[in-house]
């Protein structure tokens, strides 16, 4: 029994005998640099004037102060890579008021008074210079979008200024040869022969230039829409033929050769008030469908 009790004594001592405690594996200190393998950051208590973090990396600690890097035990400020400040854009050069092109269209804009002048003076003499006038007035409009494409003077008002002095022009020589009825051929003394185009072309040109002002103000889709087409300048060539033909014959007599050349500038006439109205009909067409989307 004495054998069993000591068996059991020593067995019950070697099951309860506290193992020995590893010794720990000395710390590694390395200078806080920051790697994609820094996982976890540990602030053990340390103090106050000593404020240091670690971090684990393969069982290797890094030590390092808050906002410093140290560099082998010897702390250096960290440096924070100042922003480079936002270099200032050029400036714009400010467009020109009066360039080459812009002074034609104040011309032809000056031209309108000119044309009212000599178109009730008596004679040759004012019929020579109304149709001068106008045809000269009619190059410029040519002229100064050239002048505007190929010396790179286009401007923000010239562009305002130049559908508005071809629509003065165009209005005010309606206007005046609406106020002399034409007598041509089988029509005789007709007043309505030039007003009915007069009143299409105008009417056209006032609904376009709403609604190119509308179209601006709201998408460049729009606007896109409304830009001027081949159907615009075949009426605008056939417009200006038209005048100056009627224009230079409207004191003729208009018998034989003469009733030709005058009904061939009232034909013109209605045929650039027909594509006036098609070119309008093909813009609403171009806006529906900007507008469906």
């Amino acid at each position: 029994m004495s054998a069993l009790k000591l068996g059991t004594t020593a067995f019950i001592c070697a099951r309860t005998a506290t193992k020995p405690k590893p010794k720990p594996k000395p710390l590694l200190w390395t200078p806080n640099r920051a790697s994609p393998l820094h996982s976890r950051r540990y602030m053990p208590p340390l103090p106050k004037n000593q404020i240091l973090g670690f971090t684990l990396r393969n069982k290797v600690a890094c030590l390092g102060r808050a906002g410093l890097a140290t560099d082998l035990g010897s702390p250096q400020p960290h440096v924070q890579p100042q922003p480079h400040p936002p270099e200032p854009e050029p400036e714009p050069e400010p467009s020109k008021l009066l360039t080459l092109p812009t002074i034609l269209t104040l011309g032809r804009v000056a031209a309108v008074p000119l044309l009212v002048a000599t178109f009730y003076m008596d004679g040759w003499r004012g019929t020579a210079a109304t149709t001068t006038i106008f045809v000269a007035a009619s190059l410029t409009d040519w002229l100064d979008g050239y002048l505007a494409r190929k010396m790179k003077l286009k401007s923000s008002f010239g562009a305002f200024l130049d559908p508005v002095a071809d629509k003065l022009m165009v209005a005010a020589t309606l206007v005046l040869l609406c106020t002399r009825p034409l007598d041509v051929g089988v029509f005789g003394q007709a007043p309505w022969l030039l007003t009915i185009p007069a009143i299409a072309i105008i009417g056209r040109e006032i609904t376009m230039s709403a609604v190119r002002e509308w179209a601006a103000s709201q998408d460049s889709k729009l606007l896109e829409a409304v830009a001027v087409n081949n159907l615009g300048k075949w009426k605008t060539a056939s417009q200006m033929t038209a005048l100056t033909i009627l224009l230079a014959t409207r004191d003729w007599s208009h018998g034989g050769g003469a009733a030709i050349v005058v009904g061939s500038g009232v034909g013109l006439l209605y045929t650039s008030a027909g594509l006036a109205i098609w070119s309008l009909v093909v813009y609403m067409k171009k806006i529906w469908k900007v507008l469906l989307r």
